[in-house]
């Protein structure tokens, strides 16, 4: 901390001790506001300022005072609150000596709470005269200035409180967040989808193939598994004869951090029984647009500076198709497996020694095509190498009934019509854990209990997860994952501050130079 920070904190906390002697309550908590300013502002807004001084209704609200204007014997300060922000106007014949004396202490961040009458100023912005305040917390620490705001990111991550005080935009896209995960659940729910919730900590982690958080649970004596995907659980539903299922959901994985991954993160998963990846498809094309245009009143949308239009129908292509069309391969390589590994190895590609074409063709797509695909895609037929818990297709069993969804060059969506064979399951699944017997970080552990509600029998269905936080993301314009999750995970300060002043030591012994000279 910077010693003009130091003093600034050491001023805050010399004036709060002088308002408690003066008797002031520091953190009331006895002031119940009447109203919102969103519920002010239409009130007056439309009232000429005459017809305002002749009502006499006395309106209360609380919040924080973000700006400040003190004179002689009056004031000014712009309150927020969660819904808006307005002024308010205070006089020392109205408010008494004694308290104006006090308010003259009071500072930007404090939170109030006032009372009064509503009217305009000379230039016509609408105020509330107030003839009470109430101190409800005093802050101690100030907020950042005013014209610059909190313009270093890791500090917006870091201290989302701050940010969320001091950044109309950042409200605005938690704001969007929820909305967006309410009617999701409006959307399926009248579609007859019934929310589910299943576990969190589980025995053997499935569903995906990532490296799961692990958790000891001491009454059991047995390890335990944040979840990597809810997808096995979901499925068991389906065998209990639950049709249609959905969970917004968090899940963990124990890998890296980027602008599009962070080790928490929020999904939804849905299963529909007598369906198949085409209807999902339809089903996943119609809830996004329509989203999108709920949220921001059109389905044309600008993402990053790049137009995206969301509005239907969506194209859809073959993981093939996209390969010759996007990235112009040859159609002959692509029939040819030999030549697919040979591409695959010219182009960089490192491939594991037990990865087929099926791989093979799968790194190509990602390396090739993917960010290239900008308005909605859906891409189908993957690999049957690359997805073990989908249904084969009747046609070509080197492929799946699967399809992923990208837009803006990012996978938004992944979905197939789910394998129901429990002997094609189970063998699917043993090859999976073999080829990855050597990667120490994968669990390697066949869920039994998953393939023996299979055996139960699971009707023919279709599964598909979304990824909230790229959806939002996308309908927010954010270029971070970071930006639509409240407290996204960061290297502990402490470790920051560390590296820092390694690094600052190696200058000083690159460059010659000490604290106190130059030389």
């Amino acid at each position: 901390m910077s010693k003009e920070n130091t003093q600034i904190l050491k001023q805050r906390r010399e004036k709060a001790d002088a308002l408690a002697d003066l008797g002031v309550n520091l953190y009331s908590n006895t002031f119940k506001p009447a109203n919102t300013v969103k519920e002010l502002l239409p009130k007056g807004a439309h009232l000429a300022a005459e017809t305002l001084d002749e009502t006499n209704y006395t309106y209360s609200v609380a919040g924080r005072i973000m700006s400040m204007r003190k004179f002689g014997k009056a004031a000014f300060f712009h309150l927020t609150d969660t819904s808006g922000r307005i002024q308010v106007y205070i006089k020392k014949d109205a408010l008494g000596d004694e308290l104006f004396a006090t308010f003259k202490k009071w500072d930007i961040g404090d939170i109030v709470g006032i009372e009064g009458k509503l009217f305009k100023t000379k230039t016509g912005e609408l105020s509330v005269m107030a003839d009470k305040l109430v101190m409800i917390s005093k802050s101690l620490r100030p907020l950042p200035e005013k014209w610059h705001g909190l313009t270093d990111v890791e500090t917006r991550y870091r201290q989302r409180y701050v940010d969320l005080i001091v950044t109309p935009e950042s409200r605005d896209t938690f704001r969007k967040r929820v909305t967006v995960i309410r009617l999701i659940r409006e959307f399926l729910s009248n579609r007859g989808f019934m929310e589910v919730e299943t576990p969190m900590m589980q025995p053997v982690p499935g569903g995906a193939t990532a490296k799961p958080f692990k958790t000891h649970h001491n009454a059991l004596d047995m390890d335990l598994y944040l979840r990597i995907a809810p997808e096995l659980y979901l499925k068991r539903l389906l065998v209990g004869g639950f049709e249609k299922v959905f969970e917004i959901n968090r899940n963990f994985r124990n890998e890296g951090l980027s602008t599009r991954h962070n080790p928490e993160f929020t999904m939804l998963e849905f299963y529909q029984a007598y369906a198949t990846y085409h209807d999902l498809m339809d089903l996943t094309e119609e809830l996004i647009s329509w989203l999108c245009d709920e949220v921001n009143g059109t389905m044309e949308i600008e993402y990053q500076g790049t137009k995206v239009n969301l509005a239907p129908p969506w194209k859809r292509m073959t993981m093939d198709e996209a390969l010759i069309e996007v990235a112009g391969v040859d159609p002959a390589i692509l029939a040819d497996n030999d030549k697919v590994m040979e591409l695959a190895k010219e182009k960089g590609i490192k491939l594991e020694e037990q990865a087929g074409p099926g791989k093979a063709k799968t790194e190509l797509f990602e390396l090739l095509v993917e960010e290239k695909l900008i308005d909605p895609t859906f891409v189908t037929s993957y690999p049957t190498e690359v997805s073990p818990l989908a249904r084969r297709n009747e046609e070509n069993p080197e492929v799946t009934d699967r399809f992923e969804l990208f837009v803006t060059g990012r996978e938004l969506a992944n979905a197939f019509s789910e394998l129901n064979d429990p002997v094609d399951q189970r063998q699917r699944l043993e090859k999976q854990i073999a080829e990855k017997g050597g990667d120490e970080e994968i669990h390697h552990e066949l869920d039994e209990d998953f393939l023996r509600a299979l055996e139960y029998g699971m009707p023919s269905a279709a599964g598909e997860g979304i990824g909230i936080d790229r959806l939002v993301m996308l309908l927010t314009d954010a270029p971070s994952i970071r930006d639509v999750i409240l407290f996204p995970h960061l290297k502990p300060e402490v470790k920051l501050q560390g590296k820092k002043k390694k690094k600052k030591k190696q200058q000083q012994a690159d460059t010659g130079e000490c604290g106190k000279c130059k030389n």
